[in-house]
């Protein structure tokens, strides 16, 4: 294990040295007290922060064995759109790890004494290299600096017009990209290599040593004290970011991570499976199952600043911490008025 592998430890170089090892994960999650707090704290603070950079200073050890441990505990929490975060987190912090060896110096920064850094090597690991290459034109220093398979291009390009192929120099069946193009793409790929196979069933001798830890990361999700009693529904009382999010649901435009906010808060505000559905305005099979399984109040709301890390909130809230205190407050300063 090199800090190679703990910067990067969703390549199979990583998974490779943790078997060599011959690490037990049973073992580990009842004797590594610090394996198994450093995985709550790259859970917590990809879902809450936007970032699973530790805090504090630990063992290479450590941060590789903290990687396994949190997609044990991302599997068991269970909760919508969380597996989805965690894994976009994982690669951007990846993706600017990337850009960090790379701007280091002119051959990259070493990880390690003879390991040094290789934007090739990443990209064989992903899979990517028979898809990927080096163009004439980065001899030359300018901007289209590699080529990448159509195939795989589409796969990972993000959303937006300037990465429709209308916009880009096809030929041969490969589009030309900048080397900062490249690294999203690669970003993208991190991603999908994170998010490949959870979540999982995790085996009860593995799973009971970490229900405190995932009891911690929910309660860290909700983040503060909020209004449990609330029996209204005044949809003009809404947060802005909720009535948002209710418009998207009515127009079926909404995510799995923006329903399960969406619908957990209206659960908090005591409305049934059946009014949700109603309320939303959707019918649909799938949406039916998550919305039964939401309100029965096991997931509760996600705070503002968790909202935020989502990217689901960009509101200033500095009289409320939490969507149904400040829907709570509303409906409070409603009646005074009324009265």
């Amino acid at each position: 294990m090199d800090a190679y592998h703990a910067r990067y430890p969703f390549l199979d170089a990583a998974r490779d040295a943790v078997s060599d090892a011959d690490v037990d994960l049973g073992a580990l999650v009842r004797s590594d007290d610090a394996a198994v707090e450093r995985g709550k704290e790259r859970v917590t603070r990809a879902l809450t922060e936007g970032t699973v950079e530790s805090e504090r200073r630990v063992s290479t050890r450590t941060e590789l064995l903290s990687y396994p441990i949190a997609r044990v505990l991302v599997s068991l929490l269970d909760t919508p759109g969380a597996i989805e975060k965690y894994a976009a987190i994982e690669a951007t912090t990846a993706h600017t790890r990337v850009v960090e060896e790379l701007t280091s110096g002119q051959n990259g920064r070493d990880t390690r004494a003879d390991r040094p850094f290789s934007l090739e090597t990443v990209l064989a690991e992903l899979g990517l290299d028979a898809d990927v290459q080096r163009s004439d034109r980065s001899k030359r220093n300018e901007t289209a600096a590699y080529r990448v398979s159509v195939g795989r291009y589409l796969r990972l390009a993000p959303d937006g017009e300037g990465w429709t192929l209308v916009r880009r120099e096809l030929a041969d069946g490969s589009v030309s990209v900048s080397q900062s193009e490249l690294l999203e793409l690669l970003r993208k790929a991190i991603e999908k290599r994170v998010l490949d196979g959870l979540p999982f069933e995790v085996p009860t001798e593995i799973a009971d040593p970490l229900r405190p830890a995932v009891r911690e990361i929910r309660s860290r999700l909700v983040g503060v004290e909020y209004p449990q009693n609330i029996d209204r529904f005044e949809p003009e009382a809404f947060p802005d970011c909720i009535a948002a999010l209710l418009e998207s649901a009515k127009n079926g435009e909404i995510d799995r991570l923006q329903r399960f906010t969406l619908v957990s808060f209206l659960s908090g505000i005591g409305l049934s499976s059946e009014a949700i559905a109603a309320v939303c305005g959707i019918d649909d099979d799938r949406f039916a199952h998550a919305t039964e399984r939401l309100a029965d109040g096991a997931y509760p709301p996600p705070s503002f600043e968790t909202l935020r890390a989502y990217g689901i909130c960009d509101g200033n809230h500095p009289d409320h911490d939490h969507p149904l205190g400040a829907y709570a407050a509303r409906l409070s300063s409603a009646s005074d008025e009324h009265d």
